[in-house]
């Protein structure tokens, strides 16, 4: 068997997420306290922010702070860094209280996507992903048992530290927060643009 066009997803805590996950929480609570509407996205009932100013100190060192994570993820695909420079695009937080969710979206125009997790509790929401072949969304066959071949959506259960990255035309969702806790993430657009 040979496993052709698969979709990477890569997930691990970062180094010293206590720390970082302190200043950003500051960082972001700040924003929050500043502008308590926010905007609306793919949010429902959740606070989303404008993006962030990334000549701010706290958004700088959060990016020092995965940028070994992101550049894992650029060896993986083969990209060719000669011709083409890593650009991060655009950044922001989502704080999702209890009932909030995000609706199926993508992120257009950019080449990989993150959430990064400053706080997540059990049951805050898992981010689902989908099945981007839309051959399968036409037709699928009823299964036995549910396995990464067969699957048309496979979700990751978020912990505080975890970085998610994935290509950005994966579409996805979050499920409702059904704790009690507050489920707040970082995600940022990465685009490599020819130099």
């Amino acid at each position: 068997m040979h496993l052709f066009f698969s979709t990477p997803i890569w997930t691990n805590k970062i180094e010293n997420y206590e720390k970082v996950n302190d200043m950003m929480h500051n960082y972001i609570s700040n924003l929050q306290e500043k502008d308590p509407v926010g905007i609306v996205k793919s949010n429902l009932n959740g606070w989303h922010s404008r993006n962030f100013n990334m000549k701010d100190r706290e958004p700088i060192n959060f990016i020092e702070a995965i940028k070994k994570n992101i550049n894992t993820a650029i060896n993986d695909m083969g990209w060719d860094l000669s011709s083409q420079e890593v650009k991060l695009s655009n950044m922001w937080a989502i704080v999702n209280e209890k009932g909030a969710m995000n609706q199926k979206h993508h992120h257009s125009n950019s080449d990989l996507s993150a959430a990064y997790y400053v706080t997540a509790k059990k049951g805050c929401g898992d981010i689902i992903f989908y099945d981007p072949r839309p051959g399968k969304v036409y037709k699928h066959p009823l299964s036995n048992n549910i396995n990464l071949l067969n699957a048309i959506t496979n979700g990751i259960k978020p912990e505080t530290g975890m970085l998610v990255l994935f290509p950005s035309y994966l579409e996805h969702s979050v499920d409702p927060n059904v704790s009690d806790n507050e489920r707040i993430v970082i995600s940022f657009n990465i685009s490599l643009e020819k130099k």
